[in-house]
Order: structure tokens, then sequence, then C-alpha cells
């Protein structure tokens, strides 16, 4: 079982950044892809980026890419989506999830996991 804390959501201007973090506990952290999903509001949920279980592997949505980046520290259990040039649109609650099904599965919202989101505004 693993348990995923995101943190790190808050109120941006256009064209600021923010990073977000996913704190994971449990078992198992290094044997999971992670990603990172958003859903604004009256919307369907939308994938962002995912990571392989070594980091080695990184896959965005066509509107983040060049923009965000995924990483994460598997000694601390982690993991972190960094987001530059934030647009209003991208206002959304933010998740995290892992899955054992490697990074494409995951990237589908096939996730064995998931946090309960924080919340970005971004303002015009």
């Amino acid at each position: 079982q693993v348990q995923l804390v995101e943190s790190g959501g808050g109120l941006v201007q256009a064209g600021g950044s923010l990073r977000l973090s996913c704190a994971a506990s449990g078992r198992g952290f290094s044997n999971y892809a992670m990603g990172w999903f958003r859903q604004a509001q009256g919307k369907e949920r939308e994938f962002v980026a995912v990571i392989s279980i070594s980091g080695a592997n990184r896959y965005y949505g066509d509107s983040v890419k060049g923009r965000f980046t995924i990483s994460r520290d598997n000694a601390k259990n982690a993991v972190y989506l960094q987001m530059n040039s934030l647009k209003p649109e991208e206002t959304a609650v933010y998740y995290c999830a892992a899955g054992g099904g490697g990074t494409s599965a995951v990237a589908r919202g096939s996730a064995d996991y998931w946090g309960k989101g924080t919340l970005v505004t971004v303002s015009s």
C-alpha cells in the first residue's frame, strides 16, 4: 500500500512558476512509475507528465512540453513537478499517481494509487 500526498499548490500569476511535490509513504515507491495529472473544474482529468522507476524516461502531455519538468528522488520517496510559464487555463487540481504497470499505463490513467490533489490557481 502506498499513500500519496501532494503539496506546493497555490496562487500564482500568469507566467509564473510553481513546484509541486508528492510524498509517498508505505512500501515500494521505487517499484512504481509516477505521474502527474490535473483536472480543471467541469473538465475531464488530463495527463500532465510521467516518469519511469529509474527516472531515465519522462513523457509529457503536449500542452506542457518544454514548460514542465517531472523528477523523482527514490531515496526520499518523492516526485516533483516543476511548472514554468503557467497559464490561467492551467488552473486545476493536480494529482500525483503511482502505477506498477509502467509509464504507458500510468499515462493512460491506469494507476494503482492516487493522491487527493493540490489546487493550483493561475491568475491573469
